[in-house]
């Protein structure tokens, strides 16, 4: 199992797993909804290809051992709900452990984010990942931002990230 998944876990309301090529389907409504990728420049129009692109990297991040993210289960209807995991990013020329979180828009604004994204703090200050962790967010994207400081991170910098300008929020270990 690669050291950054948070396989077999779960929060109040999710349980988290390793994605799998099957969820493809129900992860592509993300890509259809405009609102899901307006803050972020550089990915393909197509919904199909943007939703590939994403499956590919996650895939890839599993096989080299770079973290990634995690099928978030409806532990009421079993239905995903959206996606978060632990991943090893280079941001400024340093490596760092990224708290990445998307939601499906149906399930948006009913705490989903906030509570996945507080398990993978918890599970990598645990298990002693890192004693510091970031979330790389679009200097426009409030929302995100908004999940970010509840989970106590604070605004450390900002950069230009993958052609993006970005806020980088960090936590440290307490």
């Amino acid at each position: 199992m690669p050291k950054y998944l948070l396989e077999n876990q779960a929060s109040e309301r999710l349980i988290f797993r390793k994605l799998e090529p099957s969820d493809f389907g129900y992860w592509l409504p993300f890509y259809h909804n405009p609102k899901s990728t307006q803050y972020w420049e550089g990915l393909p129009t197509d919904p199909v290809e943007a939703c590939q692109v994403q499956f590919d990297r996650i895939f890839e991040r599993y096989d080299q051992d770079l973290g990634g993210m995690n099928a978030l289960i409806s532990k009421e209807t079993g239905k995903l709900m959206g996606i978060c995991g632990l991943l090893v990013q280079l941001v400024d020329d340093m490596e760092e452990l990224e708290i990445g979180y998307s939601i499906l828009p149906e399930f948006w604004l009913k705490g989903y984010a906030f509570e996945a994204a507080h398990k993978c703090k918890e599970y990598a200050f645990d298990n002693q990942f890192s004693d510091s962790l970031i979330s790389i967010i679009h200097v426009d994207n409030v929302p995100s931002q908004k999940v970010a400081l509840k989970n106590g991170m604070y605004l450390d910098k900002t950069t230009i990230y993958k052609d993006n300008p970005v806020h980088i929020f960090r936590v440290k270990k307490g």
